[in-house]
């Protein structure tokens, strides 16, 4: 199924102070019949949630938390490659406006210098009614510290660039490029995206492991699953949480 054959419309952003969760607030408006690229921005979120059911933590104020609602132009089985999409345009949109060297990691994760910076979730509806993709991105933008266990593997713009940043021009950048990558991924198909998508991702040609899959990481499948080889063999990871073997290994 696929929307319809105009170019996608521009953003209409609905802000908000504090909430539940921006993802609920898109497919409330979605089933209320809001149009394509409707965006979602809060100050803060009480129940914000992440990949695999995890919390995402902010201080009111110190993140970009937003979700966008999308009509795509593509057939639904192709839907999950929006959240590489999303990456890309998120870690092209980063390191444009705060002139940063921004990483992706697969699934879902946007990187500087290895710590997390910026986090994405996509969600569908296809059951009765017009079928509903909301893509969530949170940017970690004022924070000078974080709580325990984040403090070791997060990061945020502030404490990369020493400034704090404008959350309006990182959201400007942002729309701005989730607008071109979408735009190439629906005119041209997943090739280009991901081909970027590889070239900005991190860990790429090292060992990883894979909710129990283990293999150097080559490359994406067409659907956006992480393609691993160990021994001449590919293996598709289609979800998990990507671990350094060193890293797994110290572990035990």
């Amino acid at each position: 199924m696929t929307a319809g054959a105009d170019g996608p419309a521009p953003p209409r952003i609905v802000r908000f102070g504090e909430v539940d969760s921006t993802q609920d607030l898109a497919f409330t408006l979605a089933a209320d019949g809001a149009g394509d690229m409707t965006v979602v921005i809060a100050d803060s979120q009480r129940l914000g949630r992440g990949r695999r059911g995890r919390v995402w933590h902010d201080a009111p104020g110190a993140s970009l938390l937003m979700s966008v609602l999308l009509r795509p132009r593509l057939d639904v089985a192709a839907w999950p490659t929006f959240s590489p999409t999303a990456a890309v345009a998120v870690a092209t949109a980063l390191a444009r406006v705060a002139a940063i060297e921004a990483r992706v990691k697969w699934p879902n994760d946007v990187l500087a210098r290895g710590r997390k910076l910026a986090g994405i979730l996509l969600e569908s509806r296809i059951g009765a009614g017009v079928p509903t993709l909301v893509l969530g991105i949170g940017i970690n933008l004022a924070q000078r510290v974080f709580p325990p266990p984040l403090a070791e593997r997060a990061t945020s713009l502030a404490l990369e660039t020493g400034a704090t940043p404008d959350r309006e021009q990182v959201l400007a950048a942002v729309l701005d490029e989730l607008g071109r990558w979408r735009e190439i991924l629906e005119r041209d198909g997943f090739a280009a995206v991901r081909e970027r998508w590889l070239e900005l991702a991190d860990g790429r040609g090292e060992r990883v492991t894979v909710d129990g899959v283990t293999g150097v990481i080559v490359d994406l499948d067409s659907d956006g699953a992480l393609v691993l080889e160990d021994r001449g063999v590919r293996h598709r990871v289609i979800a998990g949480e990507v671990r350094e073997e060193a890293a797994h290994a110290a572990r035990g």
